[in-house]
């Protein structure tokens, strides 16, 4: 009997915005962990890095200003991507005060990856197109650093394979 090929991808992103011309605006990588900085943060921005640079082999271009997205459960930190190296934290956002606004038991239960990936999202997508809110957490913030107009319209894709030319 021969065993079966399965082919894993190399390059599955947490959450992937595409903005109104289907652009690559942001890339979010989600650890249901709290980060403190050192060699977790720099691993898991070496991984967004890696997504980042492996993008362009999709049929999706990099929007001329791409973003990045590190949520653990205790901060949402985003950066801008000039297409070699990330900015400093543009901004840090506490996870609970953003993601309570889409489950109110947020701080008082435990999360595991999946959800806090699926509440990530969810954000994301009312930022896109206000399913939830008027004014979703962090507008205004998103909005100064220039992100917030790239989300407006937007849409988003989870556990997103940047091996080929489509995103699932």
């Amino acid at each position: 009997m021969e065993a079966a090929k399965f082919q894993i991808p190399n390059y599955v992103a947490d959450i992937i915005v595409l903005d109104k011309e289907e652009q690559i605006v942001l890339l979010v990588e989600v650890k249901a962990t709290k980060l403190k900085g050192g060699d977790a943060k720099d691993k898991a921005l070496s991984q967004l890095k890696s997504y980042l640079q492996n993008a362009k082999n999709t049929r999706f271009y990099l929007a001329h200003e791409t973003f990045a997205m590190l949520a653990d459960l205790g901060n949402v930190d985003i950066f801008k991507w000039d297409g070699n190296k990330f900015s400093d934290s543009l901004i840090s956002l506490e996870t609970a005060n953003i993601l309570s606004h889409y489950d109110p038991e947020f701080s008082r239960r435990r999360i595991f990856g999946l959800y806090l990936e699926t509440l990530v999202e969810a954000w994301l997508r009312d930022l896109a197109y206000h399913w939830k809110s008027e004014t979703p957490p962090a507008s205004e913030k998103l909005l100064e650093i220039g992100l917030l107009q790239k989300l407006e319209g937007g849409t988003t894709h989870s556990q997103a394979n940047l091996d080929g030319d489509t995103l699932r």
